[in-house]
């Protein structure tokens, strides 16, 4: 095999593993997109509910009208559910922050309420629920 055909050889095998890893890329923001932002939207929970039921248990019309209204009950309190825990986490995580304060240097405190902006920045720009600005949460504990 003379130098010429080996890089070309090379380049080939690198080129197609830069192709593979860009595909599995795109594939796997794709899937964490609709995982973490459209799974969220109201009403896709209990849609996707009410069909996979559907699909697996082979429902007739008269069962799927019957059992629709249990699957929106268990969908709406999933959803309250999942928003007490949001406003847990987002307590938990301000009063934290309010605690080390205490040790925090003036431009360490800085730095931490520019990270708290670019979290709730972050959310704002990909559709899912802000935490509230710091001014509408509760004090923390003294």
């Amino acid at each position: 095999m003379n130098g010429s055909l080996r890089w070309k050889l090379i380049a080939g095998v690198l080129l197609a593993f830069l192709a593979g890893g860009m595909s599995g890329f795109f594939f796997a923001t794709m899937h964490a997109r609709h995982v973490f932002v459209e799974f969220h939207q109201p009403g896709l929970v209990s849609m996707r509910m009410r069909e996979h039921l559907r699909q697996q248990l082979n429902l007739t019309p008269d069962q799927e009208r019957k059992i629709s209204p249990i699957v929106e009950k268990m969908a709406a309190q999933l959803e309250q559910i999942r928003s007490e825990t949001g406003d847990r986490v987002r307590k938990t995580m301000q009063d934290a922050h309010h605690e080390m304060e205490g040790v925090l240097t003036e431009e360490q405190k800085k730095e931490l309420a520019q990270m708290e902006e670019r979290h709730r920045t972050w959310h704002l720009h990909r559709g899912m629920h802000p935490p509230p600005p710091e001014d509408r949460m509760p004090p923390p504990p003294p």
